[in-house]
């Protein structure tokens, strides 16, 4: 588990939580507004008492809005053979356009 806050505009990269079993991750909302996207969906607007739950395999990205910042509890869900694969930025473009 991990308290994460993200400043203003600040977001992750893409990434997976790969596992062989069970695994994934889940983000509990707890300050700030943010966003969530899976990707091929439309992002998912985050405010404080919401729960996301990522399943692993899934390529997703998390973060702040451009005008706020943001605070998540980050829970790595157990699993076997865990790994988490980091990949390209969230395209600033896409992400200007959000919200």
């Amino acid at each position: 588990m991990a308290n994460v806050t993200f400043g203003p505009g600040c977001r992750n990269n893409w990434h997976i939580h790969h596992a062989a079993k069970g695994g994934g991750q889940m983000l509990i909302c707890t300050a700030g507004e943010g966003w969530y996207q899976e990707e091929g969906k439309e992002a998912v607007s985050l405010e404080p008492g919401m729960v996301i739950t990522i399943p692993a395999g899934v390529k997703h990205w998390h973060g702040a809005k451009a005008d706020s910042w943001f605070s998540h509890i980050s829970v790595e869900v157990p699993g076997e053979e865990t790994r988490n694969e980091w990949l390209e930025a969230v395209d600033d473009e896409a992400y200007g356009k959000l919200g």
